[in-house]
């Protein structure tokens, strides 16, 4: 039972969960741009004013902000925080300017860029390969054990026993597979394909749905086709495949967050369930209190979420700046300073925006707004 963890555990967790995962994501960029020779002049883990910091023997001052809700790595020949470059990296001493990230080829450029996002992945599949190789793999098979009355397979004529083959047009190996591709759309018109005593029926059905709380204390809509698993199979995982059942988990998050943002922007799914991170610092102290294990895994659940949105192709973001190297890459010259001020400008009011929106519905799921009203009133 999901229990209220008070508010120094839920500072603490999200803590605990933001100060790591946004060190790791920023180690992935300060290690591969050292691997390349590029120096880097600031590691800072948060924003605003400077908690504490020192300074290597190679000349990089490490920094702890007082706002944990992110982090960067300034080299040498970036203008600011956000990686745009310097135009006077130019007139560098040539031994600078060696060591400068302007001045390192294209696919170096990108390798750093990349790394972030990439170490941010690799972080949660070591976790969920741990969890693997601990737990087993969920191979329970997609056959319907048993229906419910009055469900969305009820009128779609499924009936106990029938293999549920795809749904669709997605391949369902697992009973997972149906979970995962069921929750994500309520009321959906969907075609199913199904196995009854050795023949292949198609039908065309629309996935039930059901009003959930996620214990706290918002209600949404899950997609439910109403049939439970029979007997669960869990097989154990040796060593050496633990990594390909994490990657293969992992694949499934990010498809599961693109088909719900895709959702979100094509207006099948209310922008009201974005969360920012005042809902990440409460999700984090919930999960605290169920124990170590769901803890670790919501920090997995982050860290792929970290590593997602920071590959959206959004000027100030890591993808922002692998979308200019692709263009340079095309074109065969960097994009122009100007075009990429424009950007970056329009990226940053995109992000504050995003920010104000997500903080908004944050408040809202909290109930301030309802309980400012009732002071009003």
């Amino acid at each position: 039972m999901i229990q209220n963890p008070g508010f120094i555990l839920t500072v603490l967790a999200f803590v605990a969960v933001i100060g790591p995962l946004v060190f790791v994501h920023e180690l992935g960029h300060y290690l591969v741009g050292r691997w390349f020779g590029v120096k880097a002049e600031a590691f800072s883990i948060g924003f605003g004013p400077e908690l504490f910091a020192w300074v290597d023997r190679r000349g990089t001052r490490w920094r702890v902000a007082a706002l944990p809700l992110g982090g960067y790595v300034r080299f040498k020949g970036d203008m600011n925080a956000a990686s745009m470059t310097d135009p006077a990296w130019l007139e560098m001493p040539a031994k600078d300017r060696a060591e400068s990230f302007p001045a390192k080829p294209l696919w170096q450029r990108a390798a750093i860029v990349a790394a972030g996002p990439a170490i941010n992945f690799l972080f949660a599949i070591l976790i969920l390969a741990t969890f693997a190789f601990l737990h087993g793999e969920s191979r329970t098979p997609a056959v319907a054990g048993q229906v419910q009355p009055g469900s969305a397979a009820v009128a779609a004529g499924i009936v106990a026993g029938d293999r549920i083959v795809s749904l669709g047009g997605r391949s369902m190996d697992t009973f997972d597979d149906i979970r995962l591709y069921a929750q994500i759309r309520p009321n959906e018109p969907v075609e199913l394909v199904i196995e009854r005593d050795g023949r292949r029926i198609v039908k065309q059905g629309r996935i039930g749905s059901v009003t959930e709380d996620d214990g706290l204390g918002n209600k949404f809509a899950v997609g439910r086709l109403g049939i439970a698993p029979g007997e669960p199979v869990v097989e154990p995982v040796p060593l050496w495949r633990a990594p390909i059942v994490a990657i293969e988990r992992t694949g499934q998050i990010v498809r599961t967050m693109v088909e719900t943002l895709g959702q979100i922007v094509g207006g099948g799914r209310s922008v009201k369930e974005l969360g920012g991170p005042l809902k990440i610092a409460q999700v984090s102290g919930q999960a605290a209190t169920l124990g170590l294990e769901s803890f670790i895994f919501f920090v997995a659940l982050i860290s792929i979420n970290l590593g997602f949105i920071n590959l959206l192709p959004i000027p100030m973001l890591d993808g922002g700046h692998l979308l200019f190297y692709g263009i340079e890459a095309v074109q065969r010259r960097p994009v122009s300073p100007a075009a990429q001020e424009w950007a970056y400008r329009s990226g940053l009011a995109l992000l504050m925006a995003m920010m104000l929106l997500v903080t908004f519905n944050d408040l809202s799921s909290f109930g301030l707004w309802k309980s400012l009203s009732g002071l009003i009133g």
